[in-house]
């Protein structure tokens, strides 16, 4: 498909074609999907080699159903001074003519805000490229279009339309104040930007970003270490190349191609810029000259680390997400099958990011607790914990969960207005570390149910009913003459107080 087809497509879907030609065409280009949606930049397409890039593109985010064209139209014919063979009524007021497009399932993200003149644009928004690759290029070559980088917020083509202003000289937009940096290379997408008075809530090195090349470039900076090492092996699994870890530590990233000296001379050094508080390259050699040969399934940058920023959004959006779902949405964008125990790690780390630690959470407790208690006076909560046995010796310095019990004030006197029954029973937790849930339930006058009592412990054995019957009779149920239910098996809860009559 070349760009001349391209447009008249999109004139005939409008349309229009025949009564007018397309003047300026813009692909909203996905960098990246994080957790608050996914990222943007927009791409001015002006050649037949950007047809290509779009498309690469369009096969590198699977998950992006819609892949959006904004056009900007003009009543007459093309620059080549072809006639319009078939004349159609134009669009009264300079009204815009559009094509629905269906609404991303990301959630929207900041956008930054522009300033410009559109009075004389006429702006196609939202023209869809279904997400089928009729193109599928090995590389993305040089083209002749540019970057204007934004992020969308799905509101509506406002930010495409600023980038549209008719500016008949084409010129390159200002710099941003403030943005430039003595170490960063000559590239023009690099130092050219366009004016904004918003924020720019994207990671920085996208700003830097040669479209080009999709290589990396000395000076390009990264917010930390950890982002560093993830757009190099994002880099590496995306070209079907493996690289090996030279240095690596609180310092510096050092890595060469597994092919190096044998045909292959690429290497990057990423290193902490202790004064700017980043990490930049401060050396890099590519493109890869060595072939894929790749055969396996699987890939050895594409570790559980890489996969979980992978499928961050995914767990967000439901945590209980099968990890055969996580496995093939993985295989979809990078091509490569991971296997289910990097995707099972990659989905603990994301939840990890998400909810906390399961280790995080359990050292919450004392603190949960005492919030509890000042918050609600009356509060009653028993906490068992175990010491760490290291080899012969014990820990004194650090303890383990054990077993909670806990009630609260209002189950306390409500009790005592309720019928001198009580039901008891469990349920399995399915965390990390297990456990069962049991519960106390009484109920009022009117048979209707209230939990007084509650407790966390290890299973159902006749310690861990001990201490929450126990503790139950203590602080719940102190009165004679009531009937306890419980699923308790014979000879299972032998050192438990009684406390029916």
């Amino acid at each position: 498909m070349s760009l001349s087809d391209l447009k008249n497509s999109i004139l005939e879907k409008l349309g229009v074609l025949g009564s007018k030609w397309v003047k300026k065409l813009f692909y909203k280009i996905p960098m990246a999907v994080v957790s608050t949606g996914v990222q943007y930049e927009t791409f001015a397409v002006k050649a037949d080699e950007d047809i290509r890039v779009l498309f690469y593109f369009v096969r590198s985010f699977p998950e992006i159903r819609i892949h959006e064209l904004f056009a900007k139209l003009e009543v007459g014919v093309d620059s080549s001074g072809a006639s319009a063979p078939v004349p159609c009524p134009t669009a009264a007021g300079g009204a815009s003519s559009s094509m629905p497009a269906v609404r991303p399932y990301f959630s929207p993200v900041q956008s930054p805000s522009f300033a410009a003149d559109l009075d004389r644009t006429e702006v196609v928004g939202s023209v869809p490229l279904e997400n089928a690759a009729v193109i599928e290029p090995p590389n993305v070559v040089g083209t002749g279009g540019g970057l204007v980088p934004y992020i969308e917020d799905f509101g509506g083509p406002d930010q495409v339309e600023n980038a549209m202003r008719d500016d008949e000289s084409d010129q390159e937009p200002v710099d941003i104040d403030g943005d430039s940096d003595d170490d960063t290379g000559g590239d023009p997408h690099a130092q050219h930007r366009p004016s904004s008075s918003g924020s720019h809530p994207y990671p920085p090195h996208f700003s830097t970003l040669n479209l080009e090349a999709l290589e990396f470039q000395i000076g390009q900076s990264f917010q930390s270490k950890d982002k560093a090492v993830l757009s190099v092996k994002d880099y590496s699994i995306r070209r079907d190349v493996e690289y090996r870890v030279i240095e690596s530590d609180h310092l510096k990233y050092h890595g060469k191609c597994k092919e190096f000296g044998k045909g292959c001379s690429w290497l990057i050094r990423v290193a902490l810029r202790a004064r700017k508080g980043s990490w930049e390259v401060r050396r890099y050699n590519g493109p890869h000259t060595c072939l894929a040969t790749f055969i396996s399934s699987d890939h050895r940058q594409l570790d559980y680390h890489v996969i979980c920023a992978r499928i961050l959004p995914m767990v967000r959006a439901d945590a209980a997400v099968t990890v055969k779902v996580l496995q093939q949405a993985t295989k979809a964008d990078y091509g490569f099958r991971p296997s289910y125990r990097k995707v099972w790690m990659a989905k603990q780390k994301a939840v990890a990011q998400i909810y906390g630690d399961w280790e995080e959470s359990y050292a919450e407790l004392p603190r949960w607790m005492l919030g509890i208690q000042e918050t609600m006076p009356g509060t009653i909560t028993v906490l068992k914990t175990s010491p760490v046995r290291i080899g012969g010796g014990v820990d004194e310095s650090t303890v383990y969960f054990h077993r909670l019990f806990w009630t609260f004030l209002p189950c306390i006197e409500a009790f005592q207005h309720c019928k001198p029954l009580v039901n008891i029973d469990g349920t399995h937790l399915y965390g990390k570390y297990g456990g069962t849930l049991l519960l106390a339930i009484a109920q009022d006058g009117n048979s209707n149910i209230l939990p007084i009592a509650f407790a966390l412990v290890e299973g159902e054995n006749a310690e861990s009913w001990s201490f929450f019957l126990s503790n139950l009779r203590e602080h719940v149920t102190p009165q004679e003459g009531i009937l306890v239910k419980t699923p308790i098996q014979p000879g299972q809860c032998s050192g438990a107080p009684a406390i029916s009559a």
